[in-house]
């Protein structure tokens, strides 16, 4: 018998109505547009992330939905009920600040009772709901601890048992992990998902940590400029970004400009500004001549022999070289296609990983013509006159050391870095590859993005 098939995420089921339903949204400071006409569905149970830098507009936004800021145009709703105008304290929604804002003279118990007490919740209630909340966030032993006795993380565990007390239909985070290290961090990011699964509540949470969302959530709002760029789950995000914007925020990206030559069903290929011919897979049409960047992600990169006739890997973690099991996926029709060449500039070992940042240069006629032409603008001579030379001088005559220094530099300037992550699966003392080493790398048509902006 077949398989059932699962039931479509919500936000894939037109037919699944949003939680939190935002409705362009439009927040204005003066003449700043900190949320610029802004819409966007958050579903039931979502572990929801707002990410991008610093005053794109997040922290307005998680503000604008708990009720401390109220919307210079637009409409906000909550399981139904239009909330736009509704105070803070009215709203079914429980905010966790950054900073835990737990109340210094009070104890543990004392500040989880705190938002029930005012709701006036009776005492006996009161208390058995503050120790589920204790006993759920396992701080039952702390109840007689003032803040100021309390570890980071238990800070935050204190101030998570507050905001869960009231049980809220939606609860914000600003920052949550913000305050702590970064084991601290890390195992709290997967305690929060198991508690918000157990729990079933609504989490929407603000960071600027990739890493953090990524682990995290169920879906991503990419940020910037008070819009959102992209809203899809870690997963698409991180291997398909829809602009060069997104790619650059999620991780670390290779972009690599040039123009669409040629369409063969789904794929793509485009002329590079360093030279080399690049197919990918593409997932919208593009006509002939679009500007478009090729995205590939340093771990999608693995050296490779230099032969143009030859696509088998380099195995980085073995001395010699082996034919790797995505050769065949990774073969191109045409010698050179998908492949860079370069020298080794610096490496970073972080143990499980090394980053080799590799120095490509653009090796296309226009870019040479054109640092050709740079280079007789900048001293006012054609670099290929020979006149005026005495016969066997002209090298001696015409390059300096100061010459030298330029053309050096003219060089850098059409070159690019190209970053490549490699694997240390077996136990080293030295690098795969070394400092100043020719290397060229290779990667799949499938293995990265073509993108227009």
């Amino acid at each position: 018998m077949a398989e059932p098939l699962s039931a479509p995420e919500p936000w894939q089921d037109p037919r699944a109505a949003p939680y939190v339903r935002i409705e362009r949204v439009t927040k204005r400071f003066g003449e700043v547009y900190a949320v610029d006409d802004l819409s966007l569905n958050i579903y039931r149970g979502e572990f929801f992330s707002l990410l991008g830098g610093s005053g794109c507009g997040k922290s307005t936004l998680l503000r604008l939905l708990a009720g401390l800021e109220r919307p210079t145009s637009g409409r906000i709703f909550i399981d139904g009920a239009d909330v736009t105008n509704l105070p803070a304290y009215a709203r079914p929604v429980n905010m966790m600040f950054q900073s835990y804002a737990l109340f210094p003279h009070m104890n543990v118990e004392q500040n989880v009772a705190f938002g029930l007490k005012q709701e006036g919740m009776p005492r006996h209630q009161r208390g058995e709901r503050v120790s589920e909340m204790l006993d759920l966030l396992q701080i039952g032993e702390l109840r007689r601890r003032k803040p100021d006795q309390l570890s980071g993380g238990q800070r935050q565990r204190v101030a998570l048992a507050r905001s869960l007390a009231k049980q809220p239909k939606l609860l914000l985070l600003d920052e949550p992990l913000g305050a702590l290290d970064k084991r601290l961090r890390e195992n709290t990011q997967f305690e929060l998902v198991n508690l918000q699964e157990r729990l079933g509540i609504t989490f929407v949470t603000v960071t600027h940590d990739q890493e953090e969302a990524m682990t995290m959530s169920t879906r991503i709002a990419v940020m910037r400029a008070g819009q959102i760029l992209q809203v899809d789950t870690p997963t698409a995000i991180y291997e398909y970004p829809n602009c060069q914007a997104v790619a650059r925020f999620i991780g670390s990206v290779n972009l690599f400009p040039g123009k669409v030559v040629a369409v063969e069903g789904n794929q793509v290929r485009v002329a590079s500004q360093l030279g080399p011919m690049m197919q990918m897979q593409a997932f919208h049409p593009f006509a002939i001549g679009t500007p478009v960047s090729v995205a590939v992600r340093p771990e999608k990169m693995r050296p490779c022999e230099s032969k143009a006739s030859d696509t088998r890997l380099v195995d980085a973690d073995e001395a010699d070289v082996k034919v790797s099991a995505s050769a065949s996926t990774n073969a191109n029709a045409n010698a050179g296609v998908n492949r860079l060449s370069g020298v080794v500039e610096d490496i970073a070992y972080l143990g499980d990983v090394s980053i080799y940042r590799v120095r490509v240069q653009a090796s296309t006629p226009a870019a040479l013509d054109a640092g050709a032409t740079k280079l007789a603008s900048n001293d006012g001579s054609r670099p290929d006159s020979d006149e005026g030379a005495m016969p066997g001088t002209e090298d001696h005559e015409r390059f300096s050391a100061d010459d030298d220094a330029r053309l050096s530099a003219e060089a850098n300037a059409r070159s690019v870095i190209v970053e490549m992550t490699l694997t240390n699966v077996q136990p080293r003392t030295e690098q795969a590859l070394t400092w100043g080493q020719p290397v060229t790398m290779e990667w799949s048509p499938t293995s990265g993005a073509v993108l227009t902006d």
